[in-house]
């Protein structure tokens, strides 16, 4: 009986980061999975960019914070990110793995059993009374809007381009506000770890996502994990990928001539 966890009060904690932006974490799940869900409020439109697990209701949660239309965005179809998705009206995922979010794709989600990466363990407390990591699963939801690069979200009082970045999985995508020069990055970049071994990772289209986004002029990123950080920790995080995948005998330089699919910039033309 003793190695029984609690049931939690509150799966979700949120924080406002400024007037116009809400930060949303799952405090009871793994840190080092546990995502940022990010709440955007607009003049005529709400995003919420990421869901999280979907173990608990996120659409309950922020019901007292969304007086808008509001527009659900899967930044990629991994579980931690888009597992909550399904209770929205308005959702949106990039085209690349827009039929494994319609069809609940397990593998795509790493959310399979066999991945070992969704575990009991993983919980400190429970979201809900006879909760056990065993049955999880992602639950497909039919997207609304296809997503594409180039795309541009308006929210009356302020836009995001929509820029299609590969390398972490083939439909990463980040929001950029070229007004305040602020990057939503999803996975694409973040203070930690980057994955780019995982199924659907290439590490030369993350090469060439970082090439890209070096010349990119921003501010602030607001990350999938962890903390926001700024502009000069940006360029150093993909400053010390690019050497370490450019070094002789890395196994990128093997795949250096694979045929990618990949958008050259264009946010500034």
């Amino acid at each position: 009986m003793s190695n029984l966890k609690p049931v939690c009060e509150n799966w979700f904690v949120t924080r406002q980061v400024n007037p116009g932006l809400y930060c949303i974490n799952e405090v009871h799940y793994w840190e080092w999975n546990r995502a940022n869900l990010w709440l955007i409020k607009g003049q005529t439109q709400d995003l919420l960019i990421d869901t999280g697990l979907g173990v608990a209701s996120l659409r309950q949660h922020i019901a007292m914070l969304t007086d808008k239309p509001l527009l659900a965005i899967a930044s990629h179809v991994h579980f931690d990110h888009a597992g909550g998705i399904h209770e929205f009206d308005q959702i949106a995922i990039h085209a690349a793995e827009a039929n494994a979010l319609r069809s609940g794709d397990n593998d795509a989600a790493l959310c399979d059993p066999e991945s070992g990466l969704v575990l009991d363990e993983h919980f400190a407390e429970l979201p809900y009374p006879g909760f056990t990591a065993t049955q999880y699963k992602l639950q497909g939801a039919e997207p609304t809007q296809i997503l594409q690069e180039g795309d541009v979200l308006d929210l009356g009082d302020r836009a995001f381009e929509v820029l299609h970045l590969p390398g972490h999985s083939p439909g990463c995508i980040a929001l950029y506000d070229s007004q305040h020069q602020e990057l939503f990055s999803g996975d694409v970049i973040y203070d930690g770890d980057l994955l780019d071994q995982l199924p659907g990772s290439h590490i030369p289209s993350y090469i060439q996502t970082y090439e890209r986004l070096q010349q990119l002029p921003v501010e602030t990123i607001y990350p999938g994990h962890y903390h926001t950080f700024g502009q000069e920790r940006y360029q150093q995080l993909m400053a010390d990928y690019l050497d370490t995948k450019r070094q002789p005998g890395c196994p990128v330089n093997s795949m250096q001539n694979d045929s990618l699919s990949f958008v050259k910039p264009g946010v500034n033309d």
